[in-house]
Formats: structure tokens, C-alpha cells, sequence
């Protein structure tokens, strides 16, 4: 799924520190991490696709080999490194586990992803253990060590996410707008077994993606923009900077991510696409009902 490469590394690549308003505070990122720069575990949640996984990210200084421990003590990860390698030393280990379905597909008719593998809400929360996880390191400098919280307090995904273009004396303006959600999406199933209802889960930071929509490969999937803003925002909506949208070329197909970040780090995010950056051929209804990138014009509630 092309939808890894934009948002899971954005949630686990930077330190976050983002001051929210009023009484709830900085997010609960580790950071430091014990001996650690930086260390954190986390659930991910693709609301539109319907699919849930299990990262981590550990940050520390000349290591040669790691490991991370559930709360039982027991390791599930752990690397070694040799040759050159281990001259050169190792710094930042980001990993994703595998993001099974969160849905059984052939219950829902889903002919497209009838193969794919699924994991329920409950049985994920079953496979996984709340609590804390350690980080054990060697390096040059002596054994390192680390913590970080694993909680099931999972935000709600997101609702009505849209991306709207239009242009102004010449300029190309783009805003994407979303409003705070109640569930999970693909993945609601299953919810009344999570600690807190995700609609109650504080919302730390929104996280805003703009990407296009290419096939792998291309090197305008890398050309994203992406954004956060603090979880306590009275207006949920971010306008794209012209100076972006004009590197891009016409009829540019993209996709948007709009992800709720909480005080944990869980993130769930909501995604719309078939959206047509510099479109060429906007609202031609009486042509082909198609704009500039081929994707069907929907109609205006006032047309």
C-alpha cells in the first residue's frame, strides 16, 4: 500500500513537542528516552482503508545492536550489527509492524482485498499487551536503556475531510478541512472493548498531508506537504501554500491525510483521493463530466 511511505514516517520521524491550550498539555512523546534521544511505540490506524499496525521508533547515539521488550520482558525485536556496519555504527531503527485488515473482507463483500489478511479490533488488542516497553542498547559508550507507555487510547479517525481548490488573482489556493470524528472508520468494529471511546481520547496535534497520488517510483510521490497543527485548533482547516501547488505540474492526481494524533502518539488517520491539483479542466460538466485528471466532477449542491 503506497499510503505507508506518507503517513507512518511522518508520525514516528521528529520529536514531538507540540503545545496544546488550556488544560491538557505536551505530548507524551519519550523524548529523551532514558539513554535513549528518543524512543516510542505506538498503534496506527488507516480509517479509510481499514487497516491497523504496531510501530516504533528508537533514537540513541554509536549503537551496534538493540532491542525492544513487550511489558513481559520478553524481546520481539532486536538487531546486530557487523562489518562495516558496526564501524559506521547505528543511530535511528524505525519499524511498522505489518498492517493487516481490521475487517474479515469476505464479510463485507470485499472482492478486491478478499486475500488479504485481517485482525480484529478485539483480537489486536488481545495480541498486544498495554504497558511499558523497554529499549535495550550496546554501543561504544556502554549499555543504553529506555521506556515508552504502549496504551490502547485510540482518537477518533477524522470526519468529512475534503480538499477544495480554486484561484484568485492568478494564485492557486487549496484548503483541506476536516471536522473531529466519533469512531474509527474501517476499523469501528470492536470499540466498546477499548479503554476510553475514541471520540472522548484528547486530540494532541492534527497531522495534514498532501501528496500526489502516483505510482511507486515516481518522484512526485516524494514531493508531499505536510503539516501539524495543535489538537485544540478552533479552525480545522489548512490552507496548501501556492508555492508548493505551482512546483507541481497540471492535472496532478493527490490524495490528502488528515491524521489525529494523541497524547500517546496512537494516530488514526482519514484519507480522501481522486483530487486533481492544478486541474486544467475544472467543473467542464458539459464536455465529459471529468476533470483534467479523468476523475468524475461531482456535482455542487447549488448546480
Amino acid at each position: 500500500m503506497k499510503r505507508k511511505n506518507v503517513m507512518s514516517k511522518t508520525v514516528l520521524a521528529a520529536a514531538i513537542a507540540v503545545l496544546v491550550g488550556g488544560n491538557v498539555g505536551i505530548v507524551n512523546a519519550t523524548e529523551p528516552c532514558g539513554d535513549f534521544g528518543e524512543c516510542k511505540v505506538l498503534v496506527e490506524i488507516n480509517s479509510s482503508d481499514g487497516d491497523i499496525g504496531f510501530h516504533f521508533l528508537m533514537d540513541g547515539d554509536n549503537l551496534l545492536g538493540a532491542e525492544l521488550r513487550n511489558p513481559d520482558g520478553e524481546t520481539i525485536f532486536s538487531y546486530v550489527t557487523y562489518e562495516e556496519l558496526a564501524e559506521q555504527f547505528l543511530t535511528e531503527t524505525f519499524a511498522e509492524s505489518a498492517e493487516p485488515l481490521c475487517f474479515d473482507p469476505l464479510d463485507d463483500d470485499d472482492e478486491e482485498n478478499d486475500d488479504e489478511d485481517f485482525v480484529t479490533l478485539e483480537d489486536f488488542l488481545a495480541r498486544w499487551t498495554a504497558g511499558l516497553y523497554t529499549f535495550h542498547g550496546t554501543g561504544d559508550e556502554g549499555p543504553s536503556f529506555g521506556e515508552s507507555e504502549l496504551t490502547f487510547n485510540l482518537p477518533a479517525a477524522p470526519a468529512e475531510v475534503e480538499y477544495e481548490a480554486d484561484k484568485e488573482h492568478g494564485d492557486i489556493l487549496g484548503e483541506i478541512s476536516w471536522e473531529a470524528g466519533d469512531d474509527l472508520g474501517e476499523c469501528s468494529d470492536g470499540m466498546e472493548t477499548l479503554p476510553m471511546a475514541p471520540e472522548d481520547v484528547p486530540v494532541a496535534s492534527w497531522e495534514i498531508v498532501l501528496v500526489p497520488d502516483v505510482d511507486d517510483g515516481d518522484i512526485l510521490g516524494n514531493m508531499k506537504y505536510v503539516v501539524r497543527i495543535p489538537g485544540d485548533s478552533e479552525e480545522l482547516e489548512v490552507e496548501i501554500p501556492d508555492d508548493y501547488l505551482e512546483t507541481l505540474p497540471a492535472n496532478t492526481p493527490a490524495k490528502a491525510e488528515v491524521g489525529a494524533i494523541g497524547f500517546d502518539d496512537n494516530a488514526t488517520f482519514t484519507e480522501v483521493d481522486e483530487i486533481c491539483l492544478n486541474d486544467t479542466d475544472p467543473k467542464d460538466k458539459d464536455k465529459d463530466g471529468l476533470d483534467g485528471c479523468g476523475f468524475e466532477i461531482e456535482e455542487d449542491d447549488d448546480d
